[in-house]
């Protein structure tokens, strides 16, 4: 008997198409982590990859300011190059877009895209244009590089290490969704000073991220709900499940957290940096909420 895509949700359906892809040969990681990376043994530079999309009534709605739309579609991608320590390079870009649609909307949209290109370091070389019956749909393809000794993944925490997230989480429906700033710069402020054990960027929620940041790295996670970092407005649990925060969460030893927290403050301190807790061993996980984080097959 089939089975819908919302009695699987979304990792359990990316499980299912991983399966057997064929990945090919200078592939250290392919389908998982927040890009895929490409490099020979002895390159002291990665290649990163990424692809994003954002599509109408999914990811915004047509009567917000496409610029806005524009910005957010090229961001979303830079932000997973971040989460890897990476430093974006070059974007082709998708739209799909109906046959009566104002010019002027579309050309708000590569207004923000340029804008965020040029903030950013991105070249846009090239990409496709299609008709779409239904809903307006953008996708990013994006490449990257990082220095090998610098790139962090999912997969590497340990139990024991500290979990931090930058900013502040949740409400983002409130506009913070089509305006965040990728942490480009912060992400690489880290890595070339600390040794980061697993990281990635929270596009889903915390409730979603954090277990697949354990997950990757085979680990459980307690996690202290009181400490969780909150926007105006914002609940604890909205903090955990409303997603599109575009913030890093990150691991590391415990005995990093004080030096990186003082120094963190005396480079950034307009962007908060907050412990909200620790991995653990797998069998470990202390279930202190029930919040979960975005999924896009989930049931209505």
């Amino acid at each position: 008997m089939s089975k819908r895509l919302a009695e699987l949700g979304e990792d359990r359906l990316v499980k299912r198409l991983m399966k057997g892809l064929p990945v090919g040969s200078n592939v250290i990681t392919g389908p998982g982590d927040d890009c895929a990376i490409i490099g020979r043994p002895r390159d002291r530079k990665l290649k990163l990859l990424k692809t994003d999309c954002v599509v109408e009534d999914i990811h915004f709605t047509r009567g917000v300011d496409s610029r806005r739309v524009g910005w957010k579609a090229l961001c979303r991608a830079i932000s997973d190059i971040a989460a890897m320590g990476g430093e974006p390079e070059h974007a082709v870009i998708t739209i799909a877009l109906p046959r009566d649609l104002d010019l002027g909307w579309v050309d708000g949209l590569y207004a923000g895209m340029r804008k965020a290109a040029r903030r950013f370091g991105v070249g846009i070389v090239g990409g496709e244009t299609a008709r779409s019956p239904g809903p307006i749909f953008i996708n990013v393809a994006l490449t990257g590089t990082v220095e090998r000794r610098h790139c962090v993944q999912r997969s590497g925490g340990e139990p024991g290490d500290a979990i931090y997230v930058t900013g502040r989480l949740g409400a983002s429906a409130g506009g913070k969704h089509l305006d965040f700033i990728p942490r480009v710069n912060e992400a690489q402020w880290l890595t070339r000073h600390f040794r980061l054990h697993a990281m990635m960027d929270l596009s889903d929620g915390l409730g979603a991220d954090l277990p697949r940041l354990a997950a990757a790295s085979a680990c459980g996670y307690r996690l202290e709900p009181a400490s969780i970092p909150k926007n105006s407005g914002a609940s604890v649990e909205q903090a955990i499940s409303d997603g599109e925060d575009y913030e890093l969460l990150f691991a590391v030893a415990p005995s990093a957290g004080s030096r990186i927290e003082s120094a963190w403050c005396r480079n950034f301190p307009r962007l908060p940096l907050t412990r909200i807790g620790e991995l653990v061993q797998p069998s470990k996980t202390r279930k202190s909420i029930t919040a979960r984080g975005f999924d896009h097959f989930a049931p209505a």
